[in-house]
């Protein structure tokens, strides 16, 4: 029933006196008055999420002055705010870490090969760093590691690998000496002092998969104690999952339980199955990142070894000039014989020793993160960490056979291996192009069609 058009009731609004101040100091936008008329401002833009109502709780003052909006009790701050402090603490603690690594392995090189010694030393060691960290950009174009990882490798292989290396190496090679004699000393330097380093270098690679930026749930409203507020997450809310069956595949039978607790690299993921073809295991991409990685480790690691045996070599000549000629003549090259050799042994022969050495683990755990076969999964690290040993056990031991005998070893072990990563490095490289053609070749195709 439609109400009546005639002198029915009307609704009245209610309307307030106010003085012109007032009236124009609370509306912010009005026309100006002309004669007795007088404008309704409009309504405020307002955002509606920041007035929909939480449940329950204290109320928290907006910031545009409107009524406060209630929170929930005990709520933790914001999710980014909480990783972002967790992950600063992290990062300060690795970057003090490193700091207090590299002040101990100055010391201990400056102890032994004096401060002209120490200079001399890095000066010389810098020759063959440009060269090395070339390559490994180079390779990295394909890997795509992001820098704070590969500066991270690099400062670890220079600071605390080689802390752990020489402290336990000295340990290790005065225990053996003690006990087994000259044959105690044999056995250090091919078999410990190769494990102990390729060990502690290895070390960076594990550092980096493990989750320290991921925060742990908090029980507290379950067990009534207050939150850590850099450990809270709020509990997301769970969504009933059909029961599905245990895939099955080579992709599935590789996932191994310990991955689940490691911290999920980008570029040492597992690769996805294709379409409708076989599994594509172990990428170019992912061997290239541990190359890149290991390399970055080694790289560091020669140089600050380097560093020590340069240093020790120009000590020990400057001391047998000045017992032999004094000060009175002037330096010449042949005053420096074992300063020169060790350089030309060291930073021009096999710069790519200690890069080639742990490549092998890199390799091996790139593998082990990407294969979809559980044997190989389990054996590849390893395997790779043992071949890295023997390898570096093996360049250890060829010092000891004399000039000859090192030559041997160089020219069948070492230069095939040199020319094998080559191999690999352009192989990682072409194949990545070519996935990058394909790829755009695809999406051409597929914007194509769609047109």
């Amino acid at each position: 029933m439609g109400s009546p058009s005639g002198g029915g009731p009307r609704p009245t609004a209610r309307t307030t006196v106010r003085t012109v101040p007032q009236a124009a100091a609370d509306a912010p936008e009005t026309v100006p008055r002309t004669g007795d008329t007088r404008t309704i401002p409009g309504p405020r833009k307002r955002r509606i999420h920041r007035l929909l109502p939480r449940p329950g709780g204290p109320s928290r003052p907006s910031a545009t002055g409107s009524p406060a909006v209630p929170v929930p009790a005990g709520a933790p701050p914001g999710r980014g705010r909480g990783r972002s402090m967790a992950l600063s603490s992290v990062t300060a603690t690795v970057v003090l870490t490193l700091i207090g690594c590299g002040t101990l392995i100055l010391h201990l090189v400056q102890r032994q090969t004096g401060t002209a010694g120490l200079l001399v030393g890095l000066g010389l060691a810098m020759v063959p760093l440009p060269f090395v960290l070339g390559a490994l950009a180079w390779l990295n174009l394909t890997a795509r590691v992001p820098l704070r990882h590969t500066l991270f490798c690099l400062t670890w292989g220079a600071c605390a690998a080689t802390s752990i290396a020489i402290v336990a190496n000295n340990w290790t090679t005065s225990y053996l000496t003690r006990h087994r004699g000259p044959f105690g000393g044999l056995l250090g330097t091919g078999i410990a002092t190769p494990a102990i380093e390729e060990l502690a270098k290895a070390t960076a690679l594990l550092v980096l998969l493990l989750p320290f930026g991921q925060r742990l749930r908090c029980h507290g409203r379950r067990t009534g104690r207050p939150c850590a507020p850099l450990l809270h997450r709020a509990p997301a809310p769970r969504r009933p999952r059909p029961y599905q069956r245990r895939p099955v595949g080579p992709h599935a039978r590789g996932r191994l339980r310990l991955r689940p607790y490691l911290r999920p690299l980008p570029y040492l993921c597992p690769a996805p199955p294709s379409g409708g073809g076989p599994h594509r295991r172990s990428r170019p991409r992912t061997l290239a990142a541990g190359v890149v990685l290991g390399g970055m480790t080694a790289c560091g690691f020669a140089f600050t070894e380097n560093a020590l045996y340069l240093g020790r070599a120009f000590t020990s000549d400057q001391r047998q000039r000045l017992d032999s000629i004094g000060l009175g003549d002037p330096p010449s090259l042949r005053d420096f014989d074992s300063t020169v050799q060790t350089f030309v042994l060291r930073a021009l022969l096999s710069p790519f020793a200690h890069p080639l050495f742990t490549a092998l683990t890199g390799i091996g755990l790139a593998v082990t993160l990407t294969t979809g076969r559980r044997w190989l999964a389990r054996l590849a690290a390893p395997a790779g960490l043992l071949l890295a040993m023997v390898l570096h056990g093996t360049w250890n031991a060829a010092a000891d056979l004399g000039t000859d005998g090192f030559l041997v070893v160089y020219g069948v072990l070492m230069v095939p291996c040199f020319v094998a990563l080559v191999c690999f490095a352009a192989w990682a490289r072409a194949r990545s192009a070519r996935h990058r053609v394909r790829g755009g070749r695809g999406a051409a195709g597929h914007s194509a069609g769609a047109a």
